[in-house]
């Protein structure tokens, strides 16, 4: 069989048997699948031999490029020892030091100051450092199951605590955390997750700090972020019933690359603490240097008591996720066997040796290529560029959080119109990216770039003037 026959046969395989996420597949059906086969730095090759800039790293998972020798070369070394055994009951090598590393990674956010406020050492006295410090790592395999183990640890908490009747969760509108029933009943993007709803549990919805659309009418420039009002609204009224608030620090992602004002998340951390609820930071798309910081939470000395964290763990190579908790919240799941204050919760892979070697030596990258050091001018390089992009007549926002940015399309720029749904102009701009050799992928009318954190400025430079065009051509 020839390169061609390969090729059509693998297009015809694709149709018949694999079911895309997020994907319309009447369309995909119709249309020609572009199949990747290979990939080197921040590009990807078709099995046509036609490479492109991967814009959005691969699901925001690459970190460090593509075909990174060291992450490789880390996989090999473990599969020669051992590639799987359960951390039910037995511990392994890889698993135990990357806990290690991640604790390391985390004591900024556990220095004097950022955690004076932490609720559950309030209600759970232990030593003030290890008390409030983020050291107990519970490892599943993706950013849905890090935020189920964290609403899931939260629930029992308070139970094990003796506070009865704090079982509900305050998330914000727009908010995407994940796909799996708990995920999805503290998300809010109706189109998402309503067709889901006869499935998902109840929760209190706060407003999102989306200025460019506020939901309270307001102007970013004059407003005194009153969307946190209405969280402590919703907490002074409901405190007794509520377990714990859940937020994305700093940007909204999946919900259009919503950024946060100055100050906002300070304020959510503030009102955990007054009203002692536990307060869970999903930095499942925001840790390990999106931002311009390790982690989001860092921009603001903010310190959960809950942090779940995935995708570029482990560069982009393997599945890998970790929830991430205090000593105080751990320490209210100690007891004899027959009080059954066992977390009972795991996965078949839960700290798979392989995934947990392959996060290790991507730690080790962010370290040996000062990566987040190195991420300065690429950021002052995109926040140049969406400045820019703001004046195009069809781009009625631009926004970012370090190497995360969004490019908001609207029909009519003065009154904000967004483009129809079915109009799929987003989708029009990322098809004309990818005739010049540029791979995104848009959520809604918002255009993501998010690319890998390694990337050149010279690539950098390309992306966003790819991008420039594609949406002047799309929007014409």
């Amino acid at each position: 069989m020839d390169i061609l026959e390969r090729n059509k046969r693998l297009e015809e395989l694709d149709k018949e048997h694999l079911w895309h996420p997020f994907t319309q597949m009447k369309e995909w059906l119709s249309g020609k699948p572009v199949i990747i086969e290979e990939g080197r730095d921040c590009f990807i090759k078709d099995v046509y031999g036609r490479w492109y800039l991967d814009g959005v790293s691969s699901m925001w998972v690459n970190v460090h490029g593509h075909g990174k020798t060291q992450l490789g070369d880390a996989i090999k070394r473990q599969v020669d020892k051992i590639s799987h055994s359960t951390l039910l009951g037995l511990g392994n090598v890889p698993a135990i030091e990357l806990a290690e590393k991640l604790v390391n990674l985390l004591s900024p956010l556990s220095a004097s100051g950022a955690t004076s406020n932490n609720v559950a050492e309030s209600n759970n006295r232990t030593d003030s450092n290890k008390g409030t410090a983020l050291r107990r790592v519970f490892y599943s395999d993706n950013g849905s199951t890090a935020v189920e183990v964290a609403l899931k640890i939260a629930f029992q908490y308070w139970h094990h605590v003796g506070v009865k009747g704090k079982t509900a969760f305050v998330a914000l509108n727009n908010a995407y955390h994940g796909d799996t029933i708990g995920a999805m009943s503290v998300g809010g993007i109706d189109i998402f997750h309503a067709a889901f709803g006869p499935l998902l549990f109840a929760t209190y919805k706060s407003p999102s700090p989306y200025c460019y659309r506020c939901e309270l009418e307001l102007d970013k420039r004059t407003c005194s972020m009153e969307c946190l009002e209405k969280m402590e609204d919703i907490l002074k009224e409901n405190g007794d019933r509520i377990a714990a608030v859940i937020v994305e620090p700093l940007i909204q992602a999946a919900g259009g690359m919503i950024t946060s004002p100055p100050g906002f998340l300070r304020g959510v951390r503030e009102l955990c603490t007054r009203y002692g609820v536990l307060m869970i930071a999903d930095e499942v798309a925001t840790g390990f240097g999106r931002t311009g910081r390790m982690f989001a939470c860092e921009h603001e000395s903010v310190a959960p008591d809950i942090i779940c964290l995935s995708k570029g763990i482990t560069g982009g190579y393997l599945p890998l996720a970790a929830t991430v908790t205090t000593e105080s919240v751990f320490n209210a799941f100690l007891g004899e066997f027959k009080e059954l204050k066992t977390f009972f919760h795991g996965h078949s892979y839960t700290g798979n040796p392989l995934g947990c070697a392959c996060a290790l030596a991507c730690m080790e990258l962010f370290e040996s290529e000062g990566t987040v050091a190195g991420l300065a001018p690429k950021i002052e390089l995109l926040k140049n560029r969406l400045d820019g992009l703001s004046h195009l007549p069809h781009v009625g926002d631009v926004r970012n959080a370090g190497l995360m940015a969004g490019v908001e399309l609207v029909r009519d720029k003065p009154g904000r119109t967004p483009y129809p749904y079915e109009e799929k102009m987003g989708w029009k701009v990322a098809l004309k990216a990818m005739s010049m050799g540029v791979f995104i992928r848009p959520l809604g009318n918002v255009i993501v770039i998010m690319p890998p954190l390694s990337i050149p400025l010279s690539n950098l430079t390309a992306l966003l003037d790819c991008i420039e065009e594609s949406i002047k051509e799309a929007t014409a």
